[in-house]
């Protein structure tokens, strides 16, 4: 089978693809073939070793993917060969088929497209726990969400839409801006400019936003949380401005902020007593499933670096003429 493989921590320009072995299956395991892997933020940082922790050399990267349930090992009852699935792993999306175990997987509703639901867990899940379990967003509050115009941005925007709050979508170009409106923003903010500060107090009749979605960090998100409303809560999601910023914590001690993080990648063989939504949650899990069907997530392939996209493409040569599908989860 074609598979995208890392033979070397490097820039996404030293990827390759390269004819490896179908992966077999072990116990407890299912073998899926591959309709669509997401590419995102963390792909990117893993394939340069960047990332918190290193795949061993070589590997297939790509965590999260959609298709079609190729063959199950003997002990697997859950599924069955022909089942549309989603699922999440460490690594090994990018390519035409992936073998994880059977709890890695959830099944796939028949009329979610495999684009939306390769890019579903990591960016809508990530936003309903941080919005709802740790920001306890309530409706008619102000909700500022940070890099929108990313997979999880918009994710929280979408997600603060459903939860009756008002969004204000902050991105860095008209384009971006212009994108999180149609996904369901009030309102924007051009966080590259010096008075963007001001514009938010202006937006929020000087109360300044209740809960900030922060995917990006750097400079940008210490602005931020020095303009959140008395007892907001201020999420840190990720940090895809590349700078990991340090707070001064009088900030919170004086004026009554709150800094929550959530884990950004779920692990399914961690054992944590918060990584399963509370059940006041699941009502919205219903409308976060009609923005799947109608596959309303996700940014166009184009927008990507070229690279990742013609090796994506390559793998999409397969007897049926279908092509591997891109989906966007930045």
């Amino acid at each position: 089978m074609k598979a995208v493989v890392v033979e070397n921590y490097d820039s996404i320009d030293g990827i390759s693809i390269k004819e490896i072995d179908k992966p077999g299956v072990s116990p407890g395991e299912v073998r899926v073939k591959v309709g669509a892997a997401a590419v995102g933020f963390v792909d990117g940082l893993k394939v340069q070793g960047l990332y918190q922790t290193k795949d061993p050399l070589p590997f297939v990267p790509g965590t999260e993917f959609a298709g079609i349930v190729d063959a199950v090992a003997d002990d697997v009852t859950a599924f069955k060969p022909g089942m549309p699935v989603i699922g999440m792993t460490r690594s090994g999306a990018l390519a035409e088929y992936i073998s994880v175990p059977s709890a890695a997987l959830k099944n796939l509703p028949p009329q979610v497209p495999f684009e939306a639901g390769a890019s579903f867990q990591a960016n809508y899940l990530t936003g309903l726990y941080a919005l709802d379990a740790r920001a306890s967003l309530r409706a008619g509050e102000i909700l500022l969400v940070l890099g929108a115009a990313g997979g999880v941005g918009i994710a929280a925007v979408q997600i603060g839409k459903l939860m009756g709050a008002r969004v204000i979508a902050a991105a860095s170009t008209a384009e971006k801006r212009a994108f999180a409106v149609r996904f369901g923003a009030d309102q924007t903010i051009d966080y590259t400019r010096t008075d963007w500060r001001d514009t938010l107090k202006e937006l929020t009749g000087g109360h300044g936003p209740d809960v900030i979605f922060d995917p990006v960090g750097g400079e940008v998100a210490l602005q931020a949380f020095r303009s959140i409303a008395w007892r907001g809560r201020h999420l840190v999601v990720g940090f895809a401005s590349g700078t990991i910023p340090a707070l001064a914590f009088n900030l919170p001690l004086l004026e009554g902020r709150r800094a929550a993080r959530r884990r950004s990648r779920p692990d399914p063989e961690a054992r944590t007593g918060d990584s399963r939504p509370p059940d006041r949650a699941i009502v919205r899990l219903a409308g976060i499933g009609q923005i799947a069907a109608r596959g309303r997530q996700g940014r166009a392939v184009r927008e990507f670096p070229r690279g990742v996209q013609d090796h994506a493409v390559a793998i999409g040569a397969r007897q049926d003429d279908r092509q591997i599908r891109l989906s966007a989860r930045c």
